[in-house]
């Protein structure tokens, strides 16, 4: 089966293509789409189902959207949706100007900010899958990993807040996680296996 990754992430990207295996993923590019959906829904399937249709509607092939992120117990659930953008969109403009490194690091620093001081550091990454056919069908699926949030970053594989999210499954964190490793107990491997399963 042919699809369209509705993703601009390469990281995501890669990780679908890892794990559906023997399915025909192609980057939103490479099927001719090259807006930008923006994400205004408030939960995680609300996201990814605009980003499905927008790119089946416009490709005319199946899409598959995600979207996905962390949520930290002690801070009522954030970053979640917000998680990509969290300190762009809540960190004082003085903390972003203090900040070294990209987006990511600005992201890890504000996070670690937040946490300063918590004892509860109980934490999870949520992700949902919506795949949309030209037709209008859709199959969704889901997943999430659990863990906690470190006080220091450990490992420099994966990206996002891997480094900082030690999981529960391995006793490490994702920034120190093999690829295989992390795929087989992530938010996105467990989502993409149930959608596997679906199709």
């Amino acid at each position: 089966m042919k699809l369209v990754a509705a993703t601009g992430n390469a990281h995501k990207l890669k990780e679908m293509r890892e794990i559906l295996r023997g399915f025909d993923i192609l980057s939103a590019a490479e099927a001719g789409f090259f807006g930008e959906v923006e994400e205004t829904e408030t939960t995680f399937f609300g996201n990814a189902r605009l980003k499905a249709r927008a790119v089946a509607r416009a490709t005319g092939l199946p899409a598959l959207a995600d979207d996905s992120g962390l949520e930290v117990d002690a801070l009522g659930g954030a970053p979640g949706v917000y998680s990509a953008r969290f300190a762009e969109m809540f960190a004082p403009v003085g903390f972003l100007a203090a900040c070294e490194g990209g987006h990511d690091a600005r992201n890890r620093a504000f996070l670690l900010d937040r946490l300063k001081g918590e004892k509860n550091r109980a934490a999870h990454f949520s992700c949902a899958l919506v795949l949309v056919f030209p037709d209008g069908r859709e199959i969704c699926a889901e997943g999430r990993t659990f863990g906690r949030i470190l006080e220091e970053e450990h490992g420099e594989h994966g990206f996002g807040y891997d480094p900082l999210f030690l999981s529960d499954d391995l006793n490490k964190t994702f920034g120190e996680a093999a690829e295989e490793e992390k795929n087989a107990v992530s938010h996105r491997g467990r989502a993409l296996a149930a959608l596997k399963e679906k199709l």
